[in-house]
């Protein structure tokens, strides 16, 4: 079957759905794919790298005409007039803000599957646009508060003095944010930041910025992986936050985006307690902007002097790693449309991610999807309705165990083992004792240093204990010639043990390090 990727017709747009990397890889899926003429000119994709790839050139009612129509952005009634009934698009089509739009596919006996329809669970990640865009967005919302900003975010120690760091505060530990915290570090500013999800808390220290604690705002996550809506109270108390990070920050970026709704973060009143020269980067101003004077699209500056950035396409201001993310996405969402590799998709509904996606198959509209639980903690016990029901029977006696008596008899285990270890160490010889005197106090010093390390540093530490490991192997290769079968036995095992644990940590620390790498 044929993908097809058309030229965006939204003026201004830069990102192109899919690139020569990625046509390659619908290549090997079994496709045949066509790129409009000029298509990803904005970011620099000549058409010549589309041939190279396995692609061939087609116009713009080809384009639109393709079995499987992959686009950035919804298409219009032109685009849709083009389209062929039955043939899939696949595209941004925001189904939460645009619900109007979509008895439009329906009729047109489009099957639709919207890339910002993705579901919140882990399995989805690889599909999920929304996070791919956020992760971008968040990078250059620094960029640009770097270029408004008056000042270096790090601070500088010259001959004629030195400077402090800039001040930055980030609301929101999402993908954004944490792309937006990651980027202020590494430009060396103060970075602080607040999340109404207590689980955001350690992802948001973990990135090296300073996680500003509310514990009466915070919110447990909803079914559908975003944010609860705060109550009154709680909105009154994250307001008086804002306001106070507002006036000692250099740098505010917010990434309060909920379903393509922006709630208000920094009011007007905190705005006008901001320093002159301060910066806001709004990333929600496509959804209204986090802040009351936000222009979505535009840049303004109050009277205060405080510069306002409410551009709406920060991801098309990187247009080749945007668009590079994007066609990446895509290609996963066909690669799991294409389970053969033939280049025959298949929709499957029973599937909880392509349904979540699917917003119009067969003449009807299917949003919205059903909920999804994607929330780790168990579903809690349903309310007794009724008071005066009669009680169920009781449990059998074997299933009555109680926690206490569970601790009890680990006590008493406990109790007994210990027990058994005195009598044994108590006929031991003088040299085994010693040994096994550093060995207790080996386990005890090595579970108190690892469980005080940082989670960002356990893969440098794996490095570490290759290196113990290295010494186990060294001795266990010493005792390989012994005499006796029992530590010759013990000695083959330890040597295979440790040589796994070298080889497996030192390849595991490769990868990762690959991943910081230019081109990885």
């Amino acid at each position: 079957m044929l993908i097809t990727v058309p030229m965006e017709p939204r003026a201004g747009e830069r990102l192109v759905a899919a690139t020569p990397r990625t046509v390659a890889a619908l290549v090997r899926l079994g496709y045949d794919v066509a790129v409009q003429s000029g298509a990803g000119a904005a970011a620099n994709l000549p058409d010549e790298a589309y041939v190279a790839a396995g692609a061939r050139i087609c116009d713009r009612a080809d384009a639109w005409s393709g079995d499987v129509v992959t686009a950035v952005n919804a298409p219009g009634e032109d685009e849709l007039a083009l389209m062929k009934k039955g043939a899939i698009l696949v595209a941004s089509l925001a189904p939460h803000s645009q619900a109007d739009r979509l008895p439009t596919y329906a009729a047109h006996g489009i099957t639709a599957l919207s890339l910002d329809a993705v579901p919140r669970i882990s399995r989805a990640q690889s599909l999920d646009v929304l996070s791919s865009m956020s992760n971008v967005a968040g990078y250059r919302a620094v960029i640009e508060a770097a270029e408004a900003y008056g000042g270096m975010f790090a601070g500088q120690v010259t001959a004629a003095g030195k400077t402090p760091p800039a001040t930055v505060f980030v609301i929101g530990g999402g993908v954004a944010g944490l792309a937006a915290i990651g980027a202020a570090v590494s430009l060396g500013a103060q970075v602080r930041a607040f999340d109404v999800r207590p689980e955001a808390a350690e992802q948001i220290e973990s990135m090296g910025a300073t996680f500003v604690s509310l514990p009466a705002a915070q919110q447990e996550v909803s079914s559908d992986g975003y944010a609860s809506e705060l109550t009154e109270a709680q909105e009154r108390l994250t307001q008086e936050l804002y306001a106070a990070e507002a006036a000692g920050a250099d740098v505010i970026i917010t990434t309060a985006l909920v379903r393509g709704q922006a709630p208000t973060t920094i009011t007007a009143d905190a705005v006008a307690g901001m320093r002159a020269g301060s910066v806001i980067v709004d990333l929600a101003a496509s959804g209204g902007g986090n802040c009351e004077l936000t222009v979505p699209g535009d840049r303004v500056v109050t009277e205060g002097g405080v510069t306002i950035v409410g551009w709406t396409d920060l991801p098309g201001r990187m247009p080749q790693h945007s668009s590079q993310l994007l066609g990446t996405n895509i290609v996963n969402l066909l690669a799991l449309l294409t389970p053969a590799k033939d280049g025959s998709p298949v929709l499957d509904l029973d599937d909880v991610v392509l349904r979540g996606m699917t917003v119009a198959h067969d003449g009807d509209v299917l949003w919205p999807p059903p909920p999804i639980q994607v929330s780790a903690r168990p579903a809690a016990a349903p309310a007794v309705e009724n008071a005066g029901a009669v009680p169920a029977e009781p449990a059998p006696a074997s299933a009555a165990r109680t926690p206490a008596s569970s601790t009890t008899r680990r006590t008493w285990l406990m109790g007994i083992g210990a027990g058994a270890l005195a009598i044994a160490l108590a006929f031991s010889s003088a040299a085994f004792l010693a040994m096994f005197t550093v060995f207790v106090l080996s386990v005890v010093i090595g579970y108190y240093v690892i469980s005080n390390v940082s989670h960002s540093l356990h893969t440098p530490l794996m490095s570490q204990t290759n290196a113990i490991s290295g010494i186990i192997l060294v001795g266990a290769l010493l005792q390989l010639g012994s005499s006796n079968t029992v530590v010759t036995v013990l000695a083959f095992v330890a040597a295979a043990v440790a040589s796994i644990n070298v080889f497996g940590g030192f390849l595991v620390t490769y990868r990762m390090l690959g991943m910081f790498q230019k081109g990885a």
